[in-house]
């Protein structure tokens, strides 16, 4: 039952932490590349600056589109990646090592990443999206600016990999598992 419940823990990591790191990694720097509409000449009537904001427009709507797509992955993937601290108890206390400082460690790093995903990032992506529904075309500044979630992001990601580092190096453990 032990191996069964190691391999649902270590599958669940990889299937639903794995896209949301890559999503909220992607988040920033596909919102920088969004056109800055409010840089473009809006009373310059030629020919090439029409062409320019139409193209602009279509970049920004297929951009918005891809920031939708990527939080929605950040959403989803933060609701099913609850099965991997489930499942991590489980495998710990089969195991019986929910004692062990490295699984107080890592418990205790789950727990700050998770605060870091829903009380930080998921509410700066927010932030950004609804910048841009409202119009506002250089939401570089919303809800602290995409370079803070990008920061947050990148903490976000070093917790999960020293967890990582954490049950593959299992300092002091004798599971032999």
């Amino acid at each position: 039952m032990t191996k069964f419940l190691l391999t649902v823990h270590v599958l669940a990591a990889i299937l639903a932490v794995g896209p949301v790191a890559v999503a909220a990694s992607m988040f920033p720097a596909a919102a920088r590349r969004l056109p800055d509409r409010g840089a473009t000449d809006r009373g310059a009537t030629d020919r090439g600056t029409a062409d320019q904001d139409a193209a602009e427009q279509g970049t920004q709507t297929g951009g918005v589109a891809a920031l939708r797509v990527l939080h929605r992955i950040c959403r989803v993937y933060a609701v099913a990646g609850l099965a991997v601290p489930v499942f991590g108890f489980a495998t710990a206390s089969s195991l019986g090592v929910l004692r062990d400082a490295w699984v107080i460690a890592s418990i205790l790093l789950t727990a700050a990443a998770a605060g870091v995903l829903t009380l930080a990032v998921l509410p700066r992506q927010d932030a950004v999206l609804a910048r841009l529904a409202a119009g506002d075309s250089t939401p570089a500044d919303a809800g602290g600016g995409v370079a803070s979630l990008a920061m947050l992001t990148g903490v976000f990601n070093l917790l999960w990999a020293a967890v990582t580092v954490l049950m593959i190096v299992r300092p002091g453990s004798t599971t032999g598992v």
